[in-house]
């Protein structure tokens, strides 16, 4: 059984450096070669790996944080200082009413600020008449806004309160915030006095063309240099899992079908050369792909320019013969392999030194297998004499 057990671990940790031996040979590029094909690199690191989903938001004002703006009495607006976007302090003043109260001249009085915040809605101008009733403008507090997102159910039913999301504005292109889920909506549909339960009153008909399969939710998003506004477009990356310790790539390094994905790494010891390796791939999310097997942490793999890598073939560059010869020091086959003794001493130059050459360019993948299976060997020793001696557990060794 413990026989058995050892040739199995044999053949998994033997079968990589099999593969190392019939890969095919590097793609050797000339330093203009690389410049061309505009090759960037980036090296793998264990990190945190996040698994996302996408989903469209409106960002909205928070209900509490809203005031109005209006008159006690009625008359008309002879002076006007607001402006969409403006912000303003508590009991500034904004609008000057004329008074529809007899006298000469006419009484008036400046009606101010509610509350602080920026002017998001103005409904009267100069001359305008005013009524009590008269919403005169409305003003928000848009230092943290809300962010309504519509789900499928279950998805929602995957995430909780203070689940983060990376979000994106088309208008705003260059910068990505952060936001924190706060709580479900009222109900499903997308209207945002619906969603926040402001319009008890249309809910029942609104939800009438929403789609009963989904679920809204609410994020809330820091807004201290007050340039997000309500009514905005949001592409969102919901965050549903965070791994630590995961090796991943850019999704734009992966090549080939699900059978045979592949990666261009770069050569650790032969000037602008990229090995072809294959890789096993699991999930992608947020523009990058989990590496389960394949690559090593310190790995240079080839992102921008990688697919061109595929067609390049030797690129104009030298030979493998030529580039492992200038990359170690001394002579190989035209394979790239090293030289046995015979054909180092039928070679002219068979009078340099004797140096251990094999260990040249040995990268820290290859290290890594020659050691497990030095490993191997030695416990193949081992279950060897226990099989010939019963009392071998019980020698002691001088």
């Amino acid at each position: 059984m413990k026989t058995t057990i050892l040739f199995s671990l044999a053949t998994l940790l033997l079968a990589p450096v099999t593969r190392a031996a019939v890969a095919v040979p590097p793609v050797i590029l000339t330093e203009q070669g690389v410049k061309n094909l505009g090759l960037e690199t980036v090296t793998v690191e264990e990190a945190d790996f996040e698994t996302t989903t996408f989903a469209l938001g409106r960002t909205e004002a928070i209900p509490e944080k809203r005031a109005i703006l209006s008159s006690r009495v009625s008359g008309r607006v002879i002076e006007n200082n607001l402006k969409i976007g403006m912000y303003v302090e508590k009991d500034e003043p904004l609008v000057l009413l004329e008074s529809r109260q007899p006298g000469d001249p006419p009484p008036s009085i400046w009606l101010k600020a509610p509350a602080a915040g920026t002017v998001i809605g103005v409904n009267t101008r100069l001359g305008a008449p005013l009524e009590p009733t008269d919403s005169l403008a409305e003003i928000a507090d848009l230092k943290t806004i809300y962010l309504i997102v519509t789900l499928p159910q279950a998805t929602a039913g995957k995430i909780k309160q203070g689940t983060q999301a990376i979000v994106r504005f088309p208008v705003r292109p260059d910068r990505e915030y952060s936001a924190t889920l706060l709580k479900f909506t009222a109900c499903p549909c997308p209207d945002p006095a619906c969603a926040l339960g402001q319009d008890v009153s249309t809910r029942s008909q609104q939800a009438e063309g929403a789609d009963l399969n989904t679920a809204g939710v609410i994020f809330t998003i820091e807004n201290p240099d007050n340039q997000l506004r309500p009514g905005m477009n949001a592409e969102c990356s919901i965050i549903m899992e965070k791994r630590q310790g995961v090796l991943s790539v850019p999704r734009e390094a992966i090549h080939g079908g699900t059978a045979n994905r592949h990666v261009y790494v770069k050569h650790m010891s032969i000037p602008n050369a990229f090995d072809r390796v294959n890789v096993q791939t699991g999930l992608a999310s947020n523009g990058r792909v989990e590496i389960i097997d394949g690559l090593l942490p310190g790995d240079e793999v080839v992102t921008r320019g990688s697919y061109s890598l595929g067609f390049a073939g030797s690129g104009g560059g030298p030979s493998l013969k030529e580039a492992m010869d200038a990359a170690h020091g001394h002579e190989h086959n035209d394979d790239g392999s090293e030289k046995s003794k015979d054909q180092e001493n039928s070679s002219p130059t068979a009078e340099h030194d004797d140096h251990a050459h094999e260990a040249h360019g040995i990268s820290m993948r290859e290290m890594f297998f020659m050691a497990s299976t030095g490993i191997l060997a030695l416990l193949l020793v081992i279950t060897s004499l226990r099989r010939r001696s019963p009392d071998f557990a019980t020698t002691e060794l001088s």
